[in-house]
């Protein structure tokens, strides 16, 4: 069988380069992660012209210097000869800058070709780009392309054929004139005096460069070659060689691109007034908060119409079982099909609901530029739990949903820092515990009910400073931290066909999995929580919840308040009807927990009779903290790729919940 052409997408973060690999590959893809590594694989299929295809989608840099797993990753797969030719992406709307990337490419031996995104934004912006010129200049193919429309691909594919005809490396005999005319030629002739050859895929002149920059691999592998006291005393001289390094890239960066662009049109000023707001110290963290909530309202309005599609499925689908029923179908498996397939379908419909309002407000946010002005706001603030600026909006999108706050963390670049954001977000009190513990704070402490939302915030707060030491030293370790390097992209249009196109296929891809958990889950609790009765003695949860009380009351929670806080893992509007169902006989824990039953009216008297102010507190912080809900373990799932990261952070919260719990009830009983 013949081997499909292994092409590369390289490029910075924004540049288009998800959207060039979701476009050219459809359905045809696999995420999963580099082996050893918490960073995001993503491979995918096309054909053209008879010819197959693999592309790879590199994690997104802005240089190729060793600082992070993800540029060592992209770096070394590109050296080692994995592509026959590398697409190097650059965004027209600001070409200068985003050139650096292949300014730092050029030395590397392995073929390229240059690709332009963004060219609609830079017409948008009154500028003309000349890719003829372009491709003259840096004698390389280049093509222009805007990522989201397929008729301007024509053209891309025919420079791409011509390109893998004619394979040669990246030009870069006018590049390191530069850094041999510059102020510190002389380092760089030291450099290349070390460096005898050149290794791999890496010429000997971009491994004197890296050297001048004091790359730490490339410091390493001439290390074996050169001896240890050569190379220290290289490194005592002047610390500013990757200055000077960058002077010499945007010295050639500007060279190439004259008589490129042509630009006729001033920016708006009031766009520009605006920006200026938004990046402000003072200004820009309230400003984003103010436009995230009325994002998260956004998302709530748009998700109603899905929502109540959702509510409307049951209705539907239940009296057809009924019907198939009564035409001799067994009871029992009725309402096995109504308790399972109806619901698993009724929880993952609802999901989505949300998740789709979620990805088409904060992705309209992202699209037309915004969003990297609250990731510049809050960059500082994150960094002191160990995330980058673009955590800010998952978190704050989970006081509504923590499925929405799972969904945003796609603008995260790195999967360690993504997951570890997820991880943090489950902390973080959503909508539905709103719903339900300020009902039971009430019942038991009456005004003082308010002190206990107070207590948990705090203890979110410390919960999430401690889940950042706990899960950070893998996801983000402190020696792979650093400070936000981004451009504020330019402020455009959005392009709702294109954002419309990728979240449904998203949409699609969470259904997929999530709906498949979700009947496993309901499979499982449906006959944990079936008892012939219809009453709650009869369960196996009834009978495991009494078996082991002596060891739950240590949590401070008896049998009855235990089997509750099991069920807030499957959504915590289930627990006032499942502690109904317990304390009041009204409908069985199943119902209570998928939805379908109301709680009893006076169920607050029923539980203040019942049991303790002591143990009713601790009860509310280990719901309040235990695994949000299923469809957020869905949700991770589906955005970590990872079943073993996503069962390491439930069984993470469900234990830190019952220890929160035990230290809430002991306590309480000192003061209560």
């Amino acid at each position: 069988m013949k081997h499909p052409i292994k092409l590369a997408l390289l490029g910075q973060p924004n540049s288009g380069k998800s959207t060039i690999f979701n476009t050219l590959t459809g359905s045809h893809q696999h995420v999963g992660n580099w082996p050893g590594k918490t960073v995001e694989r993503k491979e995918g299929r096309f054909s053209h012209n008879k010819k197959d295809y693999l592309i790879v989608d590199l994690p997104g840099s802005y240089s190729l210097s060793a600082n992070s797993d993800e540029e060592i990753i992209t770096r070394d797969y590109i050296a080692d000869g994995n592509a026959d030719l590398v697409l190097i992406l650059a965004d027209g709307s600001q070409l200068e800058r985003s050139l650096y990337m292949l300014a730092d490419y050029v030395g590397i031996t392995t073929p390229a070709m240059l690709v332009v995104t963004m060219i609609d934004v830079a017409t948008d912006q009154g500028k003309t780009i000349d890719l003829e010129r372009l491709s003259t200049n840096l004698n390389m193919p280049v093509a222009g392309i805007v990522a989201t429309d397929k008729k301007t691909y024509g053209s891309f594919f025919k420079i791409l054929e011509k390109a893998l005809t004619d394979k040669h490396p990246v030009d870069d005999t006018d590049l390191y004139q530069i850094y041999k005319s510059g102020s510190q030629s002389d380092r760089f002739q030291e450099a290349m005096n070390m460096v005898s050859q050149g290794h791999k895929g890496f010429s000997r002149e971009w491994l004197a460069g890296k050297l001048i920059e004091q790359d730490e691999a490339v410091i390493d592998l001439i290390d074996q070659k050169v001896d240890d006291e050569q190379v220290a005393e290289y490194l005592i001289g002047p610390i500013t060689g990757a200055l000077y390094t960058s002077e010499c890239k945007f010295k050639w960066i500007s060279a190439k691109l004259d008589g490129v662009v042509t630009k006729t049109k001033e920016p708006s000023k009031l766009l520009t007034k605006f920006d200026r707001l938004a990046i402000s110290r003072r200004w820009g963290k309230p400003l984003a908060i103010f436009i995230i909530v009325i994002g998260i309202a956004m998302s709530f309005v748009i998700a109603g119409p899905i929502m109540m599609l959702a509510g409307v499925l049951p209705k539907v689908l239940n009296p057809l079982i009924d019907n198939f029923v009564a035409s001799g179908m067994s009871v029992g498996v009725g309402m096995f099909l109504q308790g399972t397939i109806v619901n698993a379908i009724y929880w993952t419909v609802a999901m989505l609901g949300f998740v789709f309002g979620v990805t088409i407000v904060f992705g309209f946010l992202e699209e037309v530029g915004y969003m990297a002005r609250v990731s510049y706001a809050f960059d500082g603030s994150m960094a002191k739990i160990g995330l980058q600026g673009k955590s800010i909006m998952p978190l704050l999108v989970s006081l509504g949903c923590t499925i929405g706050g799972a969904a945003g963390t796609r603008v995260i670049d790195s999967w360690g820092q993504r997951l570890l954001t997820i991880a943090l977000a489950w902390a973080v009190p959503c909508a539905a515990t709103f719903a339900v513990i300020p009902t039971l704070a009430t019942a038991f402490f009456g005004w003082a009910g308010i002190l206990v939302m107070i207590l948990l915030f705090v203890i979110a707060l410390i919960h999430i400073r401690i889940t950042a030491r706990v899960f950070g030293r893998k996801l983000a370790p402190l020696e792979e931290r650093h400070g936000l390097i981004m451009e504020l992209p330019p402020y455009h249009k959005p392009r709702w066909g294109m954002l419309i196109r990728q979240t449904l296929n998203k949409i699609w891809g969470i259904f997929k999995k999530a709906f498949f958990v979700i009947l496993v889950i309901s499979v499982i609790f449906y006959f944990l929580a079936y008892s012939p009765s219809g009453g709650v003695e009869g369960s196996i949860l009834y009978k495991i919840g009494t078996a082991i009380e002596p060891v739950t009351r240590i949590f401070g929670m008896g049998w009855q308040t235990f089997i509750s806080f099991i069920s807030s893992m499957v959504s915590k509007e289930a627990v006032l009807g499942v502690l109904s169902a317990i304390f009041s006989g009204t409908g069985n824990i199943f119902d209570s927990t998928v939805g379908t039953a109301a709680a009893s009216a006076d169920l607050g008297t029923i539980l203040v009779s019942s049991i303790s102010k002591a143990e009713a507190l601790a009860f509310m912080i280990a719901v309040t903290f235990n695994i949000p809900c299923l469809m957020a373990v869905t949700s991770t799932y589906q955005e970590s790729h990872s079943l073993k990261w996503t069962m390491r952070i439930a069984l993470y919260y469900f234990a830190t919940a019952l220890v929160l719990s035990a230290l809430t009830y002991h306590v309480a009983n000192i003061f209560i």
